[in-house]
């Protein structure tokens, strides 16, 4: 392999433009234990909002693309638009935040995703429409150290053999994978091989949950059963409790930064980007997690999941100066 031509990081998977709504006139409903939220309005009525603000080239993978970007390592994306005008605001937004556009494909006549985001206090709703663009990694795409992959379409169970078929091409890249909606929809037999190439497997409680079909709540047993479908290493993000790294071998567990939050879209990604970027750093994985709660920690104080990512010196300036219960613990 060319090393010239050889990138530190690739992003594979949807890209969007999403408007930020934030509603003033609505109410959640919960359960007793203050979960399983619904938000709601007044049916068949005008809600006011506050404010609405649009974001371009986010999505789970751009994100994570930025993310890598802005930490000062060269990063580059895959992904689809249409030749629309959202479209070409995602590709200047891109390359505005330095991520390599070389590999970006474009389809005429076909729609760029377009979400819409509903903020409510310090959550978001978020109205989703995946474009079913037809998927095909080709050929030129080079060898990374690291790929991410994320979020994709429904009709996108080919692509993921095609992926499949590059990480074989490929032996020595490794995977961070953060399975979105539809991948999980398709169940952990449909991406077997993905999960049993994956070295670290990026999700939220709820998500392991819905991976796994289970209602396991405890954190430690949820990542056994996870690594039990191949990942090496599960990273699993628990809200404000904290976060947890199962390696094979320990449990560990890192608590947030800051329990500030003023919109939260965007910490995971966020997160996620700052553990593979350490690791590219050649950090190793137990000090790579204490860069993740940071980076999230920046991203929740400002509206939309870029604005608050974080460059190298500022991340590690936060970690320099963390307080005293910053620390990760063994608890297994």
């Amino acid at each position: 392999m060319d090393k010239d031509k050889q990138i530190d990081f690739l992003a594979i998977g949807d890209i969007a433009t999403e408007p930020f709504i934030k509603i003033i006139d609505a109410e959640a409903n919960c359960d007793l234990q203050g979960e399983h939220c619904k938000i709601c309005f007044r049916f068949g009525e005008k809600v006011p909002y506050e404010s609405a603000e649009v974001c371009h080239a986010v999505g789970n993978s751009p994100n994570v693309a930025v993310g890598v970007s802005k930490l000062g390592l060269k990063s580059s994306l895959v992904s689809y638009i249409g030749d629309d005008t959202v479209g070409k605001q995602d590709l200047e937004s891109l390359m505005k935040d330095g991520v390599n556009v070389d590999h970006m494909k474009i389809v005429p006549g076909m729609e760029s995703n377009y979400h819409f985001v509903l903020w409510y206090e310090t959550e978001r709703t978020i109205l989703v429409k995946h474009t079913e663009f037809p998927y095909s990694l080709g050929e030129d795409v080079p060898q990374a150290k690291w790929v991410y992959l994320s979020s994709l379409a429904s009709n996108s169970i080919d692509y993921h053999k095609e992926i499949n078929d590059y990480l074989n091409k490929f032996p020595e890249v490794k995977l961070a994978f953060q399975p979105g909606t539809f991948q999980i929809k398709l169940g952990i037999e449909a991406l077997r091989d993905i999960y049993q190439k994956t070295e670290i497997l990026f999700c939220n409680l709820v998500e392991a949950q819905k991976i796994l079909e289970t209602e396991e709540n405890d954190a430690v047993k949820l990542m056994t059963m996870l690594r039990s479908i191949g990942p090496k290493n599960i990273i699993m993000t628990d809200g404000l409790r904290g976060a947890y790294l199962d390696d094979g071998i320990n449990i560990w567990f890192i608590p947030v930064y800051s329990t500030s939050s003023f919109e939260s879209t965007g910490a995971g990604d966020a997160f996620a980007s700052a553990v593979v970027s350490a690791l590219i750093l050649e950090k190793d994985l137990k000090e790579a997690l204490t860069w993740g709660p940071i980076n999230a920690m920046s991203v929740v104080l400002q509206v939309g999941p870029q604005k608050g990512l974080l460059s190298r010196e500022k991340l590690e300036e936060y970690l320099t100066n963390a307080p005293e219960n910053y620390k990760l613990t063994q608890i297994k």
